[in-house]
């Protein structure tokens, strides 16, 4: 089903030829840390939802301008630990985000569920297992919509799907994205797609997820790359983590958490992982070269 996304990837291109020639790129510095999320114990961040509020209708400009300041301290933070009932899940998860990225400036930035409202959490500028380089999926004069991780909910108590939030473009430092993955479970291929409009096959066959234990479908992106060699089955190629965790499992592996990800497998064909997708030495070698922030757009 990769022609899912075919015209919404054609556009995504159009659009990264656009922002290449006018912003510049950003890199992150990854702290160093333990290694990985799945080998965490670390508690998840529960938080109480708010009162429902009706969805804002937005001008023919956007959101209107919010010049307030807030002490971030005194908000939860989005990472790939936290549960934040009060962010929305991704609501169109077949669109390809825009050829943009944005990263918080200085310690963080406020982060809304709705613009109209109260800011519900914030996003720091970095976090040691990554997730802070956020794909643009909506761009306004005042405002920007974003990808998200950490959860709404662990699949046991509700929806634990991709996380959205907007944050304000006077708080962010904006960048072109040039590349973006395309993954087809119907046709078992994987591709690079450039901002100059080539695709670039890096898989012809993979491993996903069970019915039990299923892959995660719509967009992403790259949270964090790095290697565990605690986990022998990868046997020493990094992990392309995802922002998106598992549609069924609240926690993997002793964690409490279960991001999915790109790995190395000896066994990788066919539905047989835990969601992952399993690819072979070639594969992993060019997709752990992938910046942060990278969107990832899995198609059934």
């Amino acid at each position: 089903m990769e022609r899912m996304g075919e015209r919404r990837v054609w556009l995504w291109v159009v659009g990264a030829l656009a922002a290449v020639l006018v912003v510049a790129g950003v890199g992150v510095a990854l702290t160093a840390g333990r290694q990985g999320p799945a080998a965490s114990t670390h508690t998840p961040t529960q938080t109480t939802a708010p009162t429902p509020t009706p969805t804002p209708t937005p001008t023919a400009e956007g959101f209107p301008a919010n010049t307030a300041a807030y002490d971030i301290t005194t908000l939860p933070q989005v990472n790939v630990f936290a549960v934040i009932p009060a962010l929305p899940v991704d609501d169109d998860p077949f669109t390809m985000p825009l050829a943009e990225s944005a990263v918080a400036r200085g310690v963080g930035a406020p982060v809304w569920a709705y613009p109209t409202g109260e800011p519900v959490a914030y996003v720091p500028h970095e976090y040691p297992y990554g997730g802070t380089v956020l794909p643009v999926i909506e761009k306004q004069e005042h405002w920007v919509r974003v990808l998200l991780t950490g959860r709404q909910a662990v699949p046991s108590q509700g929806d634990p799907a991709q996380i959205t939030g907007w944050l304000r473009v006077a708080d962010v430092d904006l960048a072109p994205q040039s590349t973006a993955v395309v993954v087809s479970i119907a046709d078992r291929t994987i591709d690079l797609v450039h901002a100059d409009g080539t695709r670039e096959r890096v898989a012809t066959d993979f491993a996903w997820g069970t019915d039990r234990t299923p892959t995660p479908m719509g967009r992403t992106f790259v949270m964090t790359t790095r290697t565990v060699p605690e986990y022998a089955y990868t046997r020493g190629y990094p992990i392309v983590y995802w922002a998106v965790q598992s549609p069924t499992l609240d926690g993997f592996d002793g964690a409490d958490v279960a991001p999915a990800a790109f790995h190395y497998h000896d066994n990788r064909s066919g539905p047989m992982s835990n969601g992952c997708i399993r690819v072979d030495p070639d594969a992993i070698t060019q997709l752990a070269t992938l910046p942060p922030g990278t969107p990832v757009m899995i198609n059934p």
